[in-house]
């Protein structure tokens, strides 16, 4: 369900700046270092749009990839810990984090008034 509002989102995201793009057809002056340039403001537009959905895909191409390595660290040291060292005590680990920052590690125990 979630996977069909995206795609409803982004049609209508793509609808919108078309429509935009279409109404705004008239020539700009766009300034580079080494020059300048009449262009279509449509192209302007059009291109900014697509620049920002490659930039966007690549961030999150990138971050799938982090995510991956560090599941299949995870899996790895898993499975290490299930084959070999099931018997034994169990060793903690630094670089895992079972729990989101800023949350404590034990509950805390809410103390009693002794000034009664």
């Amino acid at each position: 369900m979630k996977a069909q509002w995206i795609l409803i989102l982004t049609l209508l995201f793509a609808l919108v700046t078309a429509v935009f793009a279409v109404i705004n057809v008239d020539p700009v002056r766009v300034k580079y270092v080494f020059g300048e340039r009449d262009i279509p403001l449509i192209l302007v537009i059009l291109g900014s749009v697509l620049l920002g959905g490659l930039i966007t895909g690549f961030i999150g191409l990138f971050r799938q990839f982090k995510l991956k390595r560090q599941i299949r660290l995870l899996e790895k040291k898993v499975a290490e810990y299930e084959s070999g060292q099931a018997g034994s005590a169990p060793v903690p680990s630094s670089d895992l984090q079972l729990q989101p920052a800023g949350t404590p590690s034990s509950p805390e125990v809410p103390r009693q008034d002794t000034t009664k």
